[in-house]
């Protein structure tokens, strides 16, 4: 039995070079405000006529969730981006260099960004899902200054699902989407 030397029985980690084409802050908030619109106004505006208001509080947080979820999920798994995301020029890739998301993952980031907001109307949930919303958009910021200029902008959503969101390629003319 040979000895081998030390080295080359820790298995080695997987190095993941810094993305300079990742998202700006300022691009991925464009993209949940018009995804959030987009499922969200009809949503409240539906509700308004249908319910009382002293239960809107109550009831659109987590229909509105629900629907981020179902609007989100697909299309994140099917091309990456949503329409608010096309908005904003970016879309979500894995960060393991994968060709595909893939159907797992994109329902993983979804509902780990959208289940905070349907705990919102429960009082002690409500409250930490307020400290999730802080720290996650923390990390977002994480190399988005000059001092730190090699931070991986993950979110916790993206961190969980293992994917980055980067400024998205020019589409080929005549592309079907």
């Amino acid at each position: 039995m040979t000895a081998e030397p030390a080295g080359d029985l820790a298995p080695e980690e997987p190095h993941v070079p810094h993305r300079a084409d990742l998202a700006d802050p300022g691009q991925r908030l464009l993209a949940r405000i018009v995804d959030t619109l987009i499922v969200g106004l009809p949503v409240v505006a539906v509700l308004l006529q249908t319910v009382p208001r002293s239960r809107l509080d109550v009831l659109a947080p987590p229909l509105v969730a629900l629907l981020l979820l179902a609007y989100e999920a697909p299309q994140i798994a099917l091309w990456g981006r949503t329409p608010g995301k096309r908005v904003a020029g970016i879309e979500v890739v894995p960060a393991d260099g994968a060709e595909r998301l893939g159907a797992g993952r994109a329902l993983l980031r979804a509902a780990t960004y959208n289940l905070p907001i349907a705990v919102r109307p429960v009082p002690v949930l409500g409250l930490l899902a307020g400290f999730f919303w802080v720290v996650n958009g923390a990390f977002i910021y994480e190399g988005a200054r000059r001092e730190v200029p090699d931070g991986a902008r993950r979110a916790l959503h993206d961190r969980f699902a293992g994917t980055d969101v980067v400024r998205a390629r020019p589409e080929a003319p005549g592309s079907p989407e």
